[in-house]
């Protein structure tokens, strides 16, 4: 939790002025499940930032955090995605918005959800409540 609060400062200081965030969610790790649980959140930001500068700062934000990833799907310190960027379609080299897998997961589009629930997915064409209902992801997933 404390590392998300950071995350969020740092994305202000960045440029990125978060306009709403969720509740702290808790999931169960994907994969390798001899680790902590996970802790979920999402926000809405407004920033005057292109997609790429705003990659580049969560990159920044990961490193000042000692983001290491050692293992697949394992722990770390803070992983920041940057699921939509407005209506926007966009795949480039390590950037690909909408996030391609955030329609898979319960533990992205509950957080989504709250805090940005009527915002139709740009390519599906569904709010991301619907995802949210339809996801087939069975992971549970608790807000604390």
């Amino acid at each position: 939790g404390k590392n998300i609060q950071t995350a969020v400062t740092d994305l202000e200081r960045w440029g990125i002025k978060i306009l709403r965030m969720s509740r702290l969610y808790e999931t169960e790790p994907v994969g390798v499940k001899d680790q902590p649980a996970f802790y979920n959140a999402a926000a809405v930001g407004e920033t005057a930032l292109t997609p790429e500068e705003v990659l580049m700062a969560v990159h920044a934000i990961e490193r000042s955090l000692k983001r290491e990833r050692k293992v697949k799907w394992g722990p770390r310190t803070i992983d920041i995605d940057i699921l939509m960027y407005d209506d926007l379609v966009l795949e480039m080299d390590g950037l690909v918005v909408p996030h391609p897998r955030m329609v898979e997961r319960r533990f992205v589009l509950a957080p989504l959800s709250e805090v940005a629930g009527a915002v139709i997915h740009p390519v599906l064409q569904k709010t991301i409540s619907e995802l949210l209902s339809e996801c087939e992801d069975t992971a549970e997933v608790k807000h604390l």
